[in-house]
């Protein structure tokens, strides 16, 4: 492993290691100002709700567990439950509440460049990077 050459380029391995800092910072504060709350389970179709509806999730996973305890094998058995299971995990995640906490311009305008420079600052450390040569003249020690 070659720790000067980042990506196989030469040189970059400090803008990787600042790029990799600055978007996980970045990406740390973003995420810290993001609340995450519950809502109710319901099925809408363009905003229009149709009340609760947690519980025709567990009626496929009910049945398969049914199914599987009269047999341990029924492949039927084993779709519904786990398709029941996927539903369920599918809705908790659907009806997540996210929204960004209050904070100023500033904040906010920080927490991004962070991000987005960190992700430039990595890409940039993975293309060639040239080290500059001496000039002629620089290396015999004379200089105009």
């Amino acid at each position: 492993m070659d720790f000067q050459n980042v990506g196989g380029t030469p040189g970059g391995t400090r803008t990787f290691l600042l790029g990799i800092i600055m978007l996980v910072v970045g990406g740390y504060l973003l995420f810290n100002h993001v609340q995450v709350g519950g809502g109710y389970w319901s099925w809408s179709f363009f905003g229009q709700g149709y009340g609760t509806s947690f519980g025709i999730t567990l009626i496929p996973m009910l049945f398969g567990v049914g199914i599987l305890f009269a047999n341990g094998k029924s492949i039927i058995g084993r779709i519904l439950t786990f398709g029941g299971l996927l539903m369920i995990i599918v809705g908790i995640i659907a009806n997540l509440d996210l929204q960004f906490r209050r904070t100023s311009l500033f904040n906010t305008l920080t927490m991004l460049v962070l991000i987005v420079g960190g992700i430039g600052l990595v890409v940039r450390s993975v293309m060639p990077m040239e080290r500059k040569q001496p000039r002629d003249d620089e290396a015999k020690g004379t200089r105009d």
